[in-house]
């Protein structure tokens, strides 16, 4: 049975801040960013929803069983373990993580992403 996003100790919240045709200041919500991790839905495009993240340290292991995940780097930098290597993202860098994948994402300093990924996935994975 998944977890819920609750259980964890990550500020993520799925509402959908901005609806079409809002413009969204991703600089303006990061600046504001006082958590370690944290997770905000920027809005929703057909089946998928872009979010943005702001973290520094690391996720827990985890898979989505149904859906790929896509994360790109805006500042900083992300690693993103997989079982036998680690993939190293740097600004204007992006990587597909597949479904059924187990991974794990963590950041040695503040990093911001964005990620696409099916409007129902559940971001501490299943």
């Amino acid at each position: 049975m998944a977890d819920s996003v609750a259980s964890y100790p990550y500020e993520t919240r799925l509402n959908i801040l901005h609806q079409p045709l809002e413009v969204i200041d991703e600089k303006a919500i990061a600046a504001a960013c006082e958590y370690k991790w944290f997770n905000q839905t920027l809005c929703q495009v057909n089946n998928s929803v872009v979010r943005m993240a702001v973290i520094e340290g690391e996720y827990h292991w985890h898979q989505h069983t149904e859906e790929d995940e896509f994360f790109y780097v805006i500042e900083g930098m992300l690693l993103i373990d997989l079982e036998g290597r680690t993939v190293e993202l740097h600004p204007r860098q992006g990587f597909v993580v597949p479904r059924a994948t187990l991974h794990r994402t963590r950041a040695l300093q503040r990093t911001v992403i964005l990620m696409v990924e099916n409007a129902g996935i559940i971001p501490t994975g299943n």
